[in-house]
């Protein structure tokens, strides 16, 4: 009894101090909403002590002074790869139900410095926040280097979000500790461009059809319901279950140069798919794209996991949809096939592109892109 008494009452004490901005952690706290931190993807700042996500790929990236750096996350939020001044980056986890503290850099020389963070995983089940840094006491952030100027948006599934890739067997099943979307052949692809990328994309999602779904589609979950909001959730009904997956997506705050969607592979899954349903979520998709992104060039992707007869159909849609839309005016819409995975040594769990398949396709796109945008 008296044991588990100084457990709430340890809990109680962290949890005042924590909303009175004063931690246990020695150090000065810095809020979310300080105005010198740069975030990067799909966030919502409803409310802006708790920046909140779901996405891969989302960054958060700030200059701090001193030697030291924490952050702060709600527990379970997942992993994270983080980056001091350029050097290799690390992989920080928030699994356990109190972790909410992660120490990213100590005994550094003292002066200016620069922290990138950026959200490796899908987010859907953890639902993930940002509580701010600790810096060494009467420490502060300061100006953090520009974003870059160019923009890319990706849309797409498991591929571009990372799924399996640290993985080593093709046989072995989906684990968050082996998805790492800053290996992803997207995020690759746009720092050797060196353009900001923001993602939309879940792992099993389609155009029309997800993942096993039934031959008519999922009309309540595919991407071109999900695009027009925030976060991701498995189903509308579920928009309950976090109050930023509520919210419509503000489209003025990233007007991306490029759009590159990357979707298809589950549509056509389990060799249960509709041809004339798939190419119709194409161009439900390819619409709302160009509404959203008026000046944007739109490109359409065929992903690396597509094969024989289902690559040839694929292929035919995609220049079908490209080829109507630019027929009708638009000139801006285009098309790349990257390689098929060739051979195991390519290949991460669940047969998923491994991070040498994942450099490989981002050598093709980057290539493609470079001369695309006239990006040298």
């Amino acid at each position: 009894m008296k044991k588990s008494l100084i457990i709430v009452l340890l809990a109680i004490v962290c949890q005042n101090a924590f909303s009175n901005k004063t931690f246990p952690v020695k150090g000065t706290f810095v809020s979310p909403a300080d105005k010198h931190i740069l975030y990067a993807g799909r966030i919502s700042f409803t409310n802006p002590e708790r920046p909140a996500w779901n996405y891969p790929g989302i960054q958060i990236i700030a200059a701090f002074e001193g030697t030291s750096l924490k952050m702060m996350a709600k527990p379970r939020s997942g992993y994270f790869m983080a980056q001091i001044d350029g050097a290799e980056p690390f992989k920080v986890a928030f699994r356990g139900e109190r972790d909410s503290v992660a120490n990213l850099a100590t005994a550094l020389p003292e002066g200016r410095h620069i922290v990138r963070l950026m959200y490796a995983i899908e987010g859907y089940e953890f639902y993930p926040e940002f509580w701010g840094f600790i810096l060494d006491k009467g420490k502060s952030l300061v100006d953090a280097p520009a974003l870059p100027e160019r923009k890319i948006e990706f849309i797409g599934n498991s591929i571009t979000c990372g799924y399996g890739n640290e993985g080593c067997d093709k046989n072995e099943h989906f684990e968050y500790e082996t998805e790492n979307h800053y290996y992803s052949y997207a995020s690759i692809t746009a720092r050797n461009l060196d353009a900001q990328h923001w993602v939309v994309a879940r792992s099993g999602i389609g155009a029309y059809r997800n993942y096993g779904d039934v031959k008519t589609g999922s009309p309540r979950s595919c991407m071109p319901v999900q695009y027009d909001y925030t976060g991701y959730a498995l189903d509308l009904d579920l928009r309950q279950e976090a109050s930023f997956l509520k919210e419509k997506w503000d489209f003025s705050r990233y007007q991306p140069d490029v759009v590159c969607i990357n979707l298809g592979t589950n549509d056509l899954s389990t060799n249960n798919y509709d041809l004339k349903l798939l190419k119709q979520g194409y161009q439900k998709l390819y619409k709302l794209v160009r509404e959203h992104n008026p000046q944007a060039k739109i490109v359409f992707l065929s992903g690396s996991m597509l094969y024989n007869q289902e690559l040839k159909e694929a292929k035919q849609l995609l220049d079908e949809v490209t080829a109507e839309a630019q027929k009708a005016g638009d000139k801006e819409v285009y098309r790349f096939d990257m390689a098929p995975i060739n051979g195991d040594a390519f290949l991460g769990n669940d047969w998923h592109p491994n991070v040498y398949q994942d450099e490989k396709m981002a050598g093709e796109l980057t290539a493609y892109l470079r001369s695309l945008m006239k990006w040298f």
